[in-house]
């Protein structure tokens, strides 16, 4: 038989031999699939086929099967100690011209930020993370990389949550931001979701070291929805069928369970939302003007109504 005429394998008959390992690079807790032959165990450092060439990873998932519909990179072979030195010494040159690349950036009066520069494992691409405002000319900085590689130079502008990813911080909480340790992906977060969790609204409180809401706000939020649904809204008429109190929720306590209700004799807190009885429309109508919380005319004054 010549050679021609062999059957090359189909796709499918080369997928029941690979296996899907999850690897993560060194900035991002990402998780990337990658096809592999080898079912190498978590832990094991890599080099992987990315979109930008060989570069270094980590095993961070047990093997599964491929999918045929899924595109995957792919895992080259286990990292050999001549990988590993030669991925450090990449990495000690990127930091080296980073540092580089800020203080030709200030000299040139550049309003940019360099966040990274990394190599891919055969040196033929460097990329430079960069972090900046408004739209901005960087071709100058390219000269200055000429004289230390000869590698293809691309510039990528990076947001401020990728920027906080990629550097690694502290939150509020004292431990490594989420970003930089678990996120996959950057959900989109609303003030809202601090609204639904009783949080006070202030900036510096929600906000994370990247400057934007923190990115742990939605972690809970659906959570915080299912008690809602169970409690009063905020300034609803309500009833304590116990004491036969009325007036207005002010707060509440999802987590508890219970409300804050304002009355005309003063304020009843922590009152479990199993006691109160919500007014209806007729019923609020037909109250004394002193009952609904809000002086004799019924309508709140203006401390109330900056609430």
């Amino acid at each position: 038989m010549c050679i021609g005429s062999r059957r090359l394998p189909a796709w499918r008959d080369i997928l029941r031999v690979m296996v899907v390992l999850p690897v993560r690079f060194e900035r991002s807790p990402r998780l990337h699939p990658m096809l592999s032959e080898v079912a190498h165990p978590v832990g094991t450092r890599v080099v992987v086929q990315g979109k930008r060439g060989p570069e270094v990873a980590t095993v961070r998932g047990e093997p599964t099967p491929p999918q045929e519909q899924e595109r995957y990179g792919a895992v080259l072979r286990a990292a050999t100690p001549e990988d590993l030195s030669r991925w450090e010494d990449l990495h000690a040159t990127g930091e080296d011209l980073k540092w580089l690349l800020r203080a030709r950036a200030r000299q040139r009066s550049l309003p940019v930020k360099v966040v990274a520069v990394e190599f891919t494992l055969d040196e033929s691409l460097v990329t430079v993370s960069y972090s900046a405002e408004e739209r901005i000319e960087l071709t100058g900085l390219i000269s200055e990389l000429r004289g230390h590689t000869r590698a293809r130079v691309n510039f990528a502008a990076v947001g401020p949550r990728e920027q906080a990813q990629m550097i690694g911080t502290l939150g509020a909480c004292g431990r490594e931001n989420c970003s930089s340790t678990h996120l996959q992906d950057f959900a989109p977060v609303s003030i809202r979701m601090a609204r639904d969790q009783q949080l006070p609204l202030n900036p510096e409180k929600l906000s994370g070291p990247c400057g934007r809401l923190l990115c742990c706000l939605q972690f809970e939020h659906t959570q915080y929805l299912d008690l809602l649904k169970d409690l009063p809204r905020k300034n609803a008429r309500v009833c304590h069928e116990g004491s036969g109190a009325c007036g207005k929720v002010t707060k509440l306590h999802p987590l508890a369970g219970t409300v804050d209700v304002t009355t005309d004799q003063g304020v009843l807190t922590d009152v479990p939302a199993g006691e109160l009885r919500r007014l209806t429309d007729a019923e609020i109508k037909a109250m004394p003007d002193t009952g609904r919380g809000g002086g004799r005319s019924g309508r709140p004054n203006r401390a109330q109504s900056r609430e």
